[in-house]
C-alpha cells in the first residue's frame, strides 16, 4: 500500500503525476470543486461576516468518502490543485471535507517530473490570503448576481442575469453599437502616383500627403531638428503629413489639375534602420486572442486544447508529461532555467547572434500580476512541434505551435530593417514613398510574418521622376469595429476587469443569456441584451462601471497580499448595494416586449400577424394568441434564389449558441442549406451558385467548384478550382461533453433554463468506444479503457421534421436537422 497520497483536480492530472512519483504515492483526482455555495437560496450569512454556507457538490458524495478514507491510510496526504486561487480553495475544500490535520500543499507550474518532484519535496502550507481572496470573488459574485437577477426576471423575462463582470462586458457591446448607429460616414480622398526613372523599369507608388506651404510651416529649425528623438520626428512628419484633407471630389480633381505637367523631382531621401521587437511570451489573454485570430479558434476552445497540452501528452520514449506551463496566468514572467535553456536552443539553432536579452513587461499602476506563475511556455525548448507532431491532435499540434515559436521568439534578437523614405515634390505638393527591406531576421526567423519588402529604385535628391499613372480613390471614413471574442476580452483585461480564469465564462454567459448574438464572429447585442443593459446602466451604475468593476479586482488582489480583510471590502460594497437595490424595487418598470404588424393575415384564423421577441430572438405569431397558437420562424432573405427548387435562400440559426447557416425557405420540402453564405453574383464560368465561408477571400462555386476572388467588384476573377465535394465547407461532427458546475463569472444567476435532451438514433453495429471510468466510482485514479460494445436501436414516434424526405448524404443531414430545430425554436416562447 502506498504511504503517501497526492490528490490533484483532475484524472488526466493524476495519470501523468502518478508515473513522476513511484509506488509510495498513489494519486487520485478530486474532480475539480467538491463543495460550492448552494444553487438555492443565497448561501451566504449577511449578517454574520458573510459566512458562506458551502454544499457539497451534487454526486460527490461517493468520491468524498472515499478520498476520505484513502487520506486515512496514507502517512501523508499531499494536495496538488492548480496554482491559482481556484486551486487553493479546492485545497482548502479537501482539507476540511477530509477532516485532514496537516496536509502539504504541492505547487508546481509545469507538469514535468523535475517540477512534480521538487513540489513533493517542498511543499508549504495552504495559503489562508489566496483562499480567501477566492472566497470574497465567490460571495461578491453571488451577492450581485443572486439580489439583482431576480428582479430582471420579474420586470424583464426568465433566465436573465447580471453579474459583476458579464454586465460590464455587456455594457462595452452595447455601447459600441451605439458607437456604431451613431457614426456618420465621412468622405476624404487619396491620391497616388506610379513614378519611375526616366527609362526606367521599376516602377514604384508615391502618396500626396501635403501642400509644400504646410510642409515649410512645420519644418523645425537646425537646432531644434537637432534636439529631436526618432519618435518626435516621426511624430511631427505624422501630424505633418495628416495637413493635407481631401474631402471631396471636386477638391481632388483640383490637385489634379494642377499637377496637369508638373515635374516630379525627388526633394529629400533618408535612409536608417529600424529594429522591430519581439512579441512579449503569451499570457492568457494574448494567447486567446491570437489563438482566435491566426488559428480561429473561439477561446473556449483555445483553453480546452491549452488544458490537455497541460496535464500531459504520452510521448513514446520521453514517458507521458506536460508540454507547457500553466495556462491561467496574466504574467510574462520566465524563471531563469527556463531563460538559460532557451538562449542555449536559440544559439545552438540559429547562433549566438539570434540570441536576445528577452522580453519583459511591468504590470501597470495599481495592476496585480501574479508572479507566483510564469508566462505561457513550452515546459522544454528542446521539444519542438515538429517533434511532437506525430503525437498531438491537429488542433493540438497547431496551439503548441504558436506557443512555442512565442516563447523561443521572446528571446531572440529583434529584426532589422533597412528603410528608405523619399519625398518628392511636384508642383506645390509632395510625395512621399516608403521602402524596406529585411537586413536581419532576428525573432522572424521563428515568428510568421507576411513578406513586407518594399524595394525602391536607387534614388538620390535631384532626380527626375516620369508619372506612369496617377490615381485618386475615394474613401469613406469606418465606424469602430464591433467587438470579437479577441477584443472583448484584449479590452477586458486592458481596463482590469476579470481575471484569466474569468475570460472565458464571460464571454459564454452573455451568449448563454441571448444577451448578445455573433455576425461574422462579431458580437451584436439583442434587443434582451439591450434592454438589460439599459436598466441596469439606469439603476446600478455602478454595478456596470467598469472602473469601478477594476476597483472591486485590485480590492481582492489586496486581499490576496494579505493587506485588507475579505470580509471589510464585502460590507461596504452591501452595504451600497442594498440601498441601490431598495431603490431599484420601488423605480424599475416592467418591460413590454415589443411587437411588430407583419402586415399579413394568419393562415390559421385571418387575423394579423405579429412580430414579436422570444429567448430565441424575434418570431412570428398571430394576434389572436392565446386562442390561436400559430407560430413561424422569422426568415430573413439573402436576395439569392435556391440552387435546388428555385426557392428563397435565408438566414437561420442552429439551436444552442444560435450558429447561422442559410437554408431554402421551403423546408421541409427543399433540404438545401450550407454554412457558407451565398452571394447573389453568378459564377462567371457557368452562372452557379457562389457561397463565400466566413472571413475568405474567394468566393466558391457549388456547382463547378470554380474559386472566384474579387466577387464583391464588377470584375470578379476565377483564380482556381475546387473539387466540386470540396466547394462547401462541410461543419465538423462535434461531440457534446456533459456541462458541469464551475464557480466562474456564468454563475451569478440563480436559475438556469431546463436542460435540454438529445436522442441519437442507433445503428446496430458493433463499435470500438473510450470509456473514462470517473474516480467516483471506481475508487481510483481515473483509467482509459476501451471496450467493444452492440449497440441496440430504439424505437421512437417521428417527429414532424423527420417525416420530410432525408437528404442522402451526411453534412446536408446535420443541416436539415438545424433548419428543423430553427424552424421550431420560436414554438416554446410566447
Amino acid at each position: 500500500m502506498a504511504k503517501n497520497l497526492v490528490i490533484v483536480e483532475s484524472p488526466a492530472k493524476a495519470k501523468t503525476i502518478e508515473k513522476f512519483l513511484g509506488s509510495d504515492y498513489e494519486v487520485r483526482a478530486s474532480m475539480g470543486h467538491i463543495i460550492d455555495l448552494p444553487l438555492k437560496g443565497l448561501g451566504v450569512d449577511v449578517k454574520h461576516d458573510f459566512a458562506p454556507n458551502y454544499a457539497i457538490i451534487e454526486r460527490k458524495e461517493n468520491l468524498i468518502k472515499e478520498l476520505r478514507a484513502a487520506s486515512k491510510k496514507a502517512e501523508t496526504v499531499y494536495l496538488a490543485p492548480d496554482p491559482d486561487r481556484e486551486g487553493e480553495f479546492i485545497a482548502w475544500a479537501l482539507k476540511k471535507e477530509l477532516d485532514l490535520k496537516s496536509p502539504k500543499r504541492a505547487v508546481f507550474n509545469e507538469i514535468t517530473k523535475r517540477a512534480v518532484q521538487d513540489a513533493i519535496a517542498h511543499p508549504r502550507e495552504i495559503d489562508e490570503n489566496l483562499f480567501n481572496a477566492q472566497q470574497a470573488r465567490r460571495v461578491l459574485d453571488r451577492l450581485v448576481g443572486y439580489k439583482i437577477s431576480p428582479l430582471l426576471w420579474r420586470r424583464v423575462q426568465s433566465n436573465t442575469s447580471a453579474g459583476r463582470v458579464q454586465s460590464v462586458a455587456l455594457r462595452l457591446i452595447v455601447e459600441r453599437e451605439n458607437e456604431i448607429r451613431a457614426f456618420t460616414p465621412e468622405e476624404y480622398w487619396t491620391i497616388t502616383a506610379s513614378l519611375a526613372k526616366p527609362e526606367g523599369v521599376q516602377v514604384f507608388t508615391a502618396q500626396l500627403v501635403a501642400r509644400l506651404d504646410d510642409k515649410a510651416a512645420t519644418t523645425p529649425s537646425e537646432e531644434e531638428a537637432a534636439e529631436e528623438n526618432p519618435q518626435q520626428r516621426e511624430a511631427r512628419e505624422r501630424d505633418r503629413a495628416l495637413k493635407l484633407h481631401v474631402t471631396s471630389e471636386a477638391e481632388a480633381q483640383a490637385i489634379l489639375a494642377q499637377l496637369q505637367g508638373a515635374t516630379y523631382k525627388v526633394r529629400g531621401v533618408t535612409q536608417r534602420d529600424v529594429r522591430r521587437q519581439p512579441y512579449l511570451p503569451y499570457t492568457t489573454s494574448t494567447m486567446q486572442q491570437d489563438a482566435s485570430v491566426r488559428l480561429r479558434f473561439k477561446p473556449k476552445r483555445t483553453m480546452a486544447l491549452a488544458q490537455e497540452l497541460y496535464e500531459g501528452i504520452e510521448l513514446g520514449d520521453r514517458g507521458h508529461q506536460g508540454l507547457i506551463t500553466y495556462m491561467r496566468t496574466d504574467s510574462t514572467r520566465i524563471s531563469a532555467e527556463a531563460q538559460t535553456a532557451v538562449k542555449a536552443y536559440i544559439s545552438g539553432r540559429w547562433g549566438k547572434d539570434y540570441v536576445g536579452p528577452g522580453r519583459t513587461a511591468k504590470a501597470k499602476a495599481g495592476q496585480n500580476v501574479q508572479d507566483a506563475h510564469e508566462a505561457i511556455r513550452p515546459t522544454d525548448p528542446n521539444l519542438t512541434p515538429e517533434s511532437v507532431k506525430s503525437a498531438l491532435t491537429p488542433d493540438q499540434y497547431k496551439l503548441y505551435q504558436a506557443i512555442w515559436r512565442r516563447f523561443v521568439a521572446s528571446f531572440m534578437a529583434p529584426a532589422v530593417f533597412d528603410t528608405l523614405r523619399v519625398d518628392i515634390s511636384a508642383a506645390d505638393y509632395l510625395f512621399r514613398a516608403n521602402g524596406s527591406i529585411m537586413k536581419f531576421a532576428g525573432f522572424y526567423a521563428v515568428w510568421p510574418h507576411d513578406e513586407d519588402n518594399d524595394l525602391l529604385p536607387p534614388l538620390a535628391v535631384g532626380d527626375l521622376l516620369d508619372l506612369r499613372k496617377m490615381d485618386p480613390k475615394q474613401h469613406f471614413t469606418q465606424p469602430p469595429p464591433r467587438f470579437t471574442e479577441a477584443s472583448l476580452i484584449k479590452e477586458l483585461e486592458e481596463k482590469g476587469i476579470g481575471r484569466p480564469s474569468t475570460y472565458v465564462p464571460i464571454v459564454s454567459t452573455i451568449q448563454d443569456r441571448g444577451y448578445v448574438e455573433q455576425q461574422e464572429r462579431r458580437f451584436v447585442p439583442t434587443w434582451l441584451g439591450e434592454t438589460v443593459n439599459e436598466l441596469m446602466v439606469k439603476h446600478f451604475p455602478e454595478i456596470v462601471d467598469s472602473n469601478f468593476t477594476a476597483d472591486m479586482e485590485r480590492r481582492l488582489d489586496a486581499v490576496e497580499e494579505g493587506s485588507t480583510a475579505w470580509t471589510a471590502f464585502l460590507k461596504d460594497f452591501y452595504d451600497r448595494l442594498k440601498t441601490t437595490l431598495g431603490v431599484a424595487e420601488k423605480e424599475m418598470d416592467f418591460v413590454k416586449k415589443p411587437t411588430e404588424d407583419l402586415g399579413e393575415p394568419c393562415p390559421t384564423c385571418g387575423k394579423p400577424l405579429l412580430i414579436r421577441q422570444g429567448r430565441f430572438g424575434r418570431f412570428i405569431s398571430c394576434s389572436g394568441y392565446p386562442d390561436c397558437d400559430y407560430k413561424a420562424q422569422l426568415l430573413n432573405k439573402v436576395g439569392v434564389k435556391c440552387p435546388v427548387d428555385g426557392g428563397e435562400l435565408v438566414e437561420r440559426k442552429s439551436r444552442g449558441r444560435g450558429k447561422i447557416f442559410f437554408g431554402c425557405a421551403n423546408y421541409p420540402n427543399c433540404n438545401y442549406a450550407t454554412w457558407n453564405k451565398p452571394i447573389a453574383l453568378p459564377c462567371p464560368e457557368d452562372g452557379g451558385l457562389l457561397t463565400v465561408g466566413n472571413g475568405a477571400r474567394v468566393a466558391v462555386c457549388q456547382k463547378c467548384g470554380a474559386e472566384v476572388a474579387d466577387f464583391a467588384t464588377s470584375e470578379p476573377v476565377v483564380v482556381g478550382h475546387r473539387a466540386v465535394g470540396e466547394a462547401a465547407e462541410k461543419p465538423k461532427r462535434v461531440t457534446r461533453a456533459r456541462k458541469t458546475m464551475t464557480t466562474g463569472e456564468g454563475e451569478e444567476a440563480a436559475a438556469s433554463a431546463a436542460p435540454r435532451t438529445r436522442t441519437t438514433a442507433a445503428t446496430g453495429a458493433k463499435s470500438t468506444t473510450t470509456r473514462r471510468t470517473a474516480a467516483s466510482k471506481s475508487g481510483a485514479t481515473a483509467k482509459t479503457r476501451t471496450t467493444t460494445k452492440k449497440t441496440t436501436t430504439t424505437k421512437k414516434e417521428p417527429s414532424a421534421a423527420s417525416t420530410a424526405k432525408k437528404p442522402r448524404n451526411t453534412v446536408a443531414r446535420k443541416l436539415a436537422a438545424s433548419q428543423a430545430d430553427a424552424d421550431i425554436a420560436p414554438a416554446t416562447e410566447e
